[in-house]
């Protein structure tokens, strides 16, 4: 090991005794205390950190992936002690955190490889604390700030998405049985058992809650043959969905609105909701059931499909927060299903998707990567960077974090679905959900 190397064991003690008589600069004690929780944290692969001042810290027991990355501001290992996520991503985003060897997907992949430690350090406890005491304010969502929060995200150009969705623009997890599936394949499996769930009859009505730029509903009505209703608050999403519902010849069974579902006065027989329920709050989610419960015919089903985490309580990443989905809100299984069961529905069935999601971002990471220079047209290198590290560290969140997503399928009568879950699997198969759904099935449960 060269002079400008330290390995942080042979450091700390050295350098602890600097710091307590007063004879160690600012910026290097956060370099220490930073190589410190590092220490506890790098539990796989080999990560090297070259400090503002040019030395090297090393890190982990060695093999793959290994990672070096470069530190150019005095001021960033401070940052990153006390808001860990928020400073690692603008750093990256400002190029004041450079990869030297490696990449940023296995830099997150060391980076999150042990969450607890991450999660017991001080300057993340203070965030969650503070987000805590401020939880009304951040996740609170009346509908014209949930307007400002949609056109942050989803008012971009349709072109960036089109780099790195599927064909139908699926924006949400898709569903792999196997993990050899194709996006494209998956994301279709993703409506099909979204499909077989809502046990969907020739003529009845949908209400999509969230409906991007329409393709669930469209198949809703295309092979179902049912009449939806989409709503969205992106003017683009709308105006995309539109105009390929006219596109397709299925105006007079799709139409798309762009109203908060708040303010949904119609009755449906199913109501779906896929990637929506993260940006209603925490505040809103009695409202949010209280509408399924209102809208909902007395032998309705509804099914909503969202991200959650396993965390103790819910909450936002300050990152994605800041830059991707202001008013967000991941919430824990425990918090949704209290919120359903106040509104007096029933819960019928609960299925939690794991790692699904994180093939689904691996893909999209993947995607964009090979379309970055178009993506830098469209915007510019910063976004590049942003879009990057949004994509990355969803992944290892969901690969090694808390993360994960859950469908709860709801409905005001308990025998609204057939008693048993092989109905899913049947209609999946190819069997026909309406022969499914004229009682055979229901009288085999009882």
């Amino acid at each position: 090991m060269s002079n400008s190397e330290t390995s942080p064991d042979e450091g700390f003690e050295r350098e602890a005794g600097q710091i307590e008589t007063g004879r160690f600069a600012p910026g290097r004690a956060a370099m220490w205390l930073l190589a410190k929780l590092l220490l506890r944290l790098v539990q796989n692969g080999r990560l090297t950190i070259y400090d503002p001042s040019g030395e090297a810290w090393h890190f982990g027991p060695g093999g793959e992936p290994a990672v070096s990355v470069r530190l150019t501001d005095r001021p960033l290992p401070a940052q990153l002690l006390a808001n860990p996520s928020l400073a690692l991503g603008e750093a990256y985003m400002d190029g004041t955190l450079r990869i030297e060897s490696g990449s940023l997907r296995d830099l997150l992949s060391i980076c999150t490889s042990d969450m607890d430690a991450i999660e017991a350090s001080p300057g993340v406890r203070l965030i969650r604390w503070l987000d805590a005491f401020m939880a009304r304010r951040l996740h609170h969502n009346p509908i014209s700030r949930s307007h400002a929060n949609v056109a942050h995200h989803y008012d971009i150009s349709t072109e960036l998405y089109d780099l790195f969705l599927d064909a139908d623009r699926q924006y949400s997890c898709a569903y792999f049985p196997t993990g050899n599936e194709t996006l494209d394949e998956a994301q279709a499996l993703k409506k099909k058992h979204i499909a077989a769930k809502l046990l969907l009859r020739p003529g009845m009505e949908v209400l999509d809650i969230g409906s991007g730029w329409g393709g669930l509903a469209m198949e809703f009505a295309q092979l179902h043959g049912a009449r939806v209703t989409g709503l969205s608050l992106s003017t683009e999403q709308i105006a995309a969905a539109r105009d390929r519902a006219a596109q397709s010849g299925l105006s007079g069974r799709v139409t798309f609105e762009q109203r908060d579902y708040r303010e949904e006065r119609g009755q449906y027989n199913r109501v779906v909701s896929v990637g929506m329920f993260e940006h209603v709050g925490r505040s809103g989610f009695d409202a949010f059931f209280a509408t399924l419960q209102r809208v909902l015919r007395p032998d309705g089903v509804a099914l909503v499909h969202a991200i959650g985490t396993k965390a103790p309580r819910g909450g936002s990443d300050p990152w994605i927060r800041k830059y991707i989905f202001p008013g967000g809100y991941l919430p824990t299984l425990s918090e949704t299903i209290a919120a359903a069961e106040r509104s007096g529905m029933w819960v019928t069935d609960v299925e939690v998707l794991r790692l699904h999601y994180a093939e689904t971002l691996r893909h999209w990471s993947e995607r964009f990567a090979a379309e970055r220079e178009t993506a830098r047209m469209l915007y510019d290198e910063r976004f590049c960077r942003m879009w990057e590290f949004y994509l990355a560290v969803c992944e290892m969140a969901f690969r090694n974090g808390r993360l994960m997503v859950f469908q709860i399928q709801l409905a005001k009568r308990r025998d609204a679905v057939p008693l048993t879950r092989d109905y899913i699997a049947k209609v999946e198969a190819g069997e026909s959900a309406w022969d499914i759904s004229t009682g055979t099935e229901f009288n085999r449960g009882r």
